[in-house]
């Protein structure tokens, strides 16, 4: 088994760590264990991609819906098969 060393808790923290605890009939050490067990076995929230996150966070504000502006037409391709002038060197 692994040890593990925390430093610098803050004295509140510790303290609520050992009521907690104590109110469990835990050791503090049996608690903080059972604390990053619960933790860390929780399955992760599934991430959103960025274009479900937009959607949903300005969905509230309801539907826009904007005209789609005309289009004009595509302009004819150039021959490809007819040689072009080569420009001089000079």
């Amino acid at each position: 088994m692994a040890s593990l060393t925390i430093r610098d808790l803050d004295d509140g923290l510790k303290q609520r760590l050992r009521v907690r605890a104590a109110h469990r009939n835990r050791s503090m050490e049996e608690e903080a264990r059972q604390i990053l067990r619960e933790a860390l076995t929780e399955a992760p929230a599934p991430s959103a991609d960025l274009a479900q996150r937009i959607r949903a966070r300005f969905s509230p504000l309801g539907d826009v819906a904007l005209p789609t502006a005309p289009r004009e037409a595509v302009r004819t391709p150039p021959a490809l098969d007819t040689p072009q002038p080569r420009a001089r060197r000079r």
